[in-house]
């Protein structure tokens, strides 16, 4: 049976923070979700979900099971310990040690961020409707942390090569700052390669959080490694988590 696999977050660590992205193989989840899919909503197998999840904890090492989010690519965050069951929140955070925050997704760029002492962590959902209306500026204003004393990770997401979009998602960017401009190239089919990983970059450093690292993976074009929707429709998600070890 092939074990749970998982990419460890590639970054300045703060002390005692874990944090990475589970790959899809190593579950027991079959057909379009096989095999690490760890998301109730898609319409996988429950047991099977709840067996990954499982094994999830277990390899990763995680102190608990992360607090799972309703993600409604929208830009509300909310406390790991005021997360209610069906509260929709796109982002999560926590200053306690033993909490895994934690995001899915299937393209969508995951985005975790901790402040460089350790003490906060979170992680956000970002895909183009939540980064266009602010899921990244809202998860560093409920930090009590500054900015500058912040690092972030982008985990595994869709790259400009394989993310095609129309000219409404280019406006409603462009239409919250024009420098976002710069991360749309036309295509020959009269629309636009957008690039997720520089959108997020440059709302970071508008933010104020310069250090950031990772935006190198692609979930479309690594169908062994990732799900993703834009490629297969109806798929599983991956797990990208974060957490502080008890002191």
């Amino acid at each position: 049976m092939t074990a749970v696999q998982w990419i460890a977050a590639e970054w300045p660590a703060p002390p005692g923070v874990i944090a990475g992205t589970t790959l899809r193989q190593g579950g027991v989840s079959g057909g379009r979700y096989a095999s690490l899919n760890l998301a109730a909503h898609v319409g996988d197998v429950q047991k099977a979900v709840e067996a990954n999840r499982r094994r999830f904890v277990s390899t990763c090492g995680l102190p608990a099971e992360p607090k799972w989010l309703t993600q409604v690519h929208g830009a509300n965050v909310v406390r790991s310990e005021d997360l209610g069951r069906s509260e929709p929140a796109d982002a999560i955070l926590t200053n306690r040690p033993g909490e895994v925050c934690a995001v899915l997704t299937a393209d969508c760029l995951p985005v975790l961020i901790a402040s460089e002492d350790g003490t906060e962590i979170a992680a956000a959902h970002a895909g183009w409707r939540g980064l266009s209306d602010g899921i990244l500026e809202a998860t560093i204003a409920a930090l009590k942390t500054p900015p500058p004393r912040l690092v972030a990770w982008f985990g595994p997401a869709i790259s400009q090569q394989a993310f095609e979009v129309g000219d409404d998602v280019r406006e409603r960017f462009l239409a919250r700052d024009r420098a976002a401009a710069g991360f749309f190239t036309g295509n020959t089919r009269g629309r636009w390669q957008a690039d997720l990983y520089g959108l997020a970059r440059l709302r970071l450093k508008k933010a104020g959080l310069d250090r950031h690292y990772g935006g190198e993976r692609c979930t479309f074009g690594e169908p062994d490694a990732f799900f993703s929707y834009r490629r297969d429709g109806e798929c599983g998600r991956m797990a990208t988590f974060i957490f502080r070890m008890e002191d």
